[in-house]
């Protein structure tokens, strides 16, 4: 069973053991983070409201019938819900929302797996407001607080420093984010090695938080147009502020690339696909980016993509393209190229 899943049965496990009742019909609860085989306890008939970003797990959240929304709305919840990842910038931003979205009298349920840090999260919001209860399960840790009186003011404190700090002095991203306090290297060698000559309608394929996109725009002075196709939901939103002031309109698209279909062809494309779920290499994702780049390139399209020096991507370029080549490597990362 996976981290997450244990990490939501211990999020669920104090209205197993009574420690919380669960909540009736006619009561709203917020989830952040929900992630998808979550099993409610008995009782628990709230009307509830789901926040997931990353494309696939919503769809897999939709799919189950569940209302699903990709960032935080309304307020005046009586429940709310966090689950807690690795991320403890993005843990602090996520306990803010759920201060500003509850009612006056609202509780906040957090949980997370002890690998991944709850209990110096469970100090931290002790040392700001009491709390309830907590509780230890399926190698977890549960806690749980009222809304305090100062909410609005703990909120701030808790995420103001996450969302100040400008990578570069230019780019504006938040933790959570992939590469959310600095430039990632391999992003960069590719950008140095973009050819000057890319024309036409092109694509960043797992924009991020839009670097590429905007380095494409610098140096290619023949692009005519851009889309950006992100799977997750808060990056996308930081690439439109990232690149508000590009020299044309960008394409925003919050997009599964490995299950939705691209809604064009491009003459273009660039890519630096992630290859990790979770905390386990898996060269699976940037194969299926492979083949999404492949149908949505035009005949004699190009595909400019980064990888680790160590991942099999030169197999499945030579499957979905009529030539593949390796740009430049350096001690960690590789530039391929590819033309249909």
């Amino acid at each position: 069973m996976a981290a997450g899943d244990d990490a939501q049965r211990t999020l669920f496990h104090p209205f197993e053991t009574g420690d919380l009742d669960p909540p009736g019909k006619g009561a709203r609860v917020l989830f952040l983070g929900a992630q998808p085989g979550f099993r409610l306890p008995d009782g628990f008939g709230a009307d509830l409201t789901l926040v997931q970003g990353f494309r696939p797990d919503f769809l897999k959240l939709k799919a189950g019938k569940h209302k699903v929304v990709p960032e935080p709305e309304g307020e005046g919840y009586g429940l709310v819900l966090v689950l807690a990842g690795k991320h403890k910038g993005l843990n602090e931003i996520l306990i803010a929302e759920a201060m500003r979205r509850g009612s006056p009298a609202a509780v906040i349920l957090v949980a997370g797996s002890k690998d991944d840090g709850i209990a110096s999260l469970r100090k931290r919001l002790e040392a700001l407001t009491p709390l309830g209860g907590s509780l230890s399960k399926f190698h977890g840790q549960a806690f749980w607080f009222e809304k305090p009186a100062d909410a609005r003011s703990l909120a701030t404190m808790l995420e103001a420093p996450h969302r100040e700090a400008l990578i570069g002095g230019r780019y504006r991203a938040t933790p959570g984010m992939f590469s959310h306090d600095r430039i990632d290297a391999g992003s960069r060698l590719l950008a140095q090695h973009i050819p000057a000559d890319l024309s036409g309608a092109v694509a960043d394929f797992c924009a991020g938080w839009g670097y590429l996109a905007a380095e494409v725009l610098e140096r290619c002075a023949g692009v005519a147009s851009l889309d950006v196709f992100e799977a997750d939901f808060a990056s996308l939103e930081a690439a439109k502020t990232n690149l508000a002031e590009a020299r044309m309109p960008v394409g925003y698209h919050w997009t599964d690339l490995a299950g939705e279909p691209v809604p064009r062809t491009f003459d273009a494309i660039v890519m630096n696909p992630p290859f990790h779920q979770g905390r386990a290499a898996e060269p699976g994702i940037g194969h299926a980016m492979i083949r999404a780049a492949s149908a949505a390139l035009k005949p004699s399209g190009r595909l400019f993509m980064v990888a680790n020096r160590g991942l099999p991507y030169e197999a499945a370029l030579s499957a979905g393209f009529r030539q593949s080549g390796e740009l430049v490597r350096d001690q960690t990362y590789k530039v391929l190229w590819a033309k249909r």
